[in-house]
């Protein structure tokens, strides 16, 4: 069974971990450098991404999520979870976790009043997904490196070798794609 880590600081923790039971997965919630030992793979869910950040630099996670992240551990980060991998923020510098070779500007769709939710077509699964947009970043440039999986304008859901990104938030809804694409083929 794979053990999916869910970064549980703020955000969408519990309905990740829902998805991931869901999917026949153990979920494992990480606060504490002890709570990343034998991960297949981590979540970073949505929240405020300067203040995830900041807790990961106060709790010694960051350069061990890093080094993971840098030996091939599979991670995914959900809206807030995309800007802190980005190496690129607009007119900001870069993510705390700066691996995923994007530009990426935040709040791009406006304030909170401003969510929304979108269904989106996806080529890579050949499905329409639900996307629920909150106060949404916008990928606005990706490297050759990096495959968009799906568009709404401008890139919404990019994968880079073991880094998958997400501006909108699979976990609230009722579907499971995003998900399972994951657990069954990112982390393996």
């Amino acid at each position: 069974m794979k053990t999916i880590g869910v970064l549980a600081f703020q955000g969408g923790v519990i309905e990740h971990v829902k998805k991931i039971e869901e999917l026949g997965a153990k979920p494992q919630l990480v606060k504490k450098k002890e709570d990343l030992k034998n991960l297949d793979g981590l979540i970073l869910p949505g929240g405020e991404s300067t203040t995830i950040g900041k807790f990961l630099i106060e709790t010694g996670l960051k350069d061990q999520i890093l080094n993971l992240i840098y030996e091939g551990m599979p991670v995914w980060g959900t809206c807030a979870g995309a800007i802190l991998l980005a190496k690129n923020i607009k007119n900001q510098g870069s993510g705390v976790l700066p691996t995923l070779d994007i530009l990426i500007e935040r709040n791009a769709y406006g304030s909170q009043l401003d969510s929304f939710k979108k269904e989106v077509f996806v080529p890579k699964f050949n499905i329409v997904t639900e996307c629920v947009f909150i106060r949404a970043p916008k990928i606005v440039e990706v490297s050759k490196d990096v495959e968009v999986l799906a568009e709404l304008e401008t890139p919404i859901a990019v994968l880079q070798k073991n880094i998958l990104a997400t501006t909108f938030h699979p976990e609230l809804t009722s579907q499971n794609y995003w998900h399972s694409f994951f657990v069954e083929n990112v982390v393996k």
